[in-house]
């Protein structure tokens, strides 16, 4: 499967129909991530898309039949987590990947930080030297869209 971000032709705002859902990670207790699947250009793509717990339900009340079963494993976790960050996963038989029918999303590109820990230009940050291989260190370079979404809109198919 392949990374979304790497199918785009530029960081404008987009968007994707034939998502899955495949896990809800709350983040934090006003955060959640998503992780996804959707058909682009004819492949399966993966990707991220970062939420705040109002957008969630909105998605997860567009899940067709499972909307109410899925609404509830969520408030059960929520009640029931201690540690954050808090993951309910949906890629078994017994769980199969959230289907959101009929709707389209609109997605903006997400950046790293460029200034992580407020460091002046001037300064230099204490060197902490960890190897890792040129296509791992790319991918985080200062600048480089990531694989991590913002949901700008949610549009419904009218039939």
């Amino acid at each position: 499967m392949k990374r979304l971000i790497d199918a785009l032709a530029d960081d404008t705002d987009f968007f994707i129909e034939q998502v899955h859902l495949t896990a809800i990670v709350f983040d934090n207790s006003d955060d959640v991530t998503i992780w996804a699947t959707t058909d682009f250009d004819g492949d399966a793509h993966f990707f991220h898309l970062g939420l705040p717990f109002q957008q969630l339900d909105l998605l997860l009340r567009l899940a067709g039949p499972r909307s109410s079963a899925l609404q509830e494993d969520v408030a059960e976790a929520l009640a029931t987590v201690i540690e954050w960050p808090c993951l309910l996963e949906y890629t078994s038989e017994a769980s199969a990947p959230i289907a959101l029918p009929n709707v389209a999303l609109k997605l903006s590109c997400t950046y790293p930080a460029d200034d992580l820990f407020g460091e002046d230009e001037d300064e230099q940050p204490f060197d902490i030297s960890v190897e890792a291989d040129e296509e791992e260190s790319a991918e985080f370079e200062s600048g480089q869209p990531h694989n991590i979404f913002y949901l700008e809109d949610v549009f419904l198919r009218v039939a």
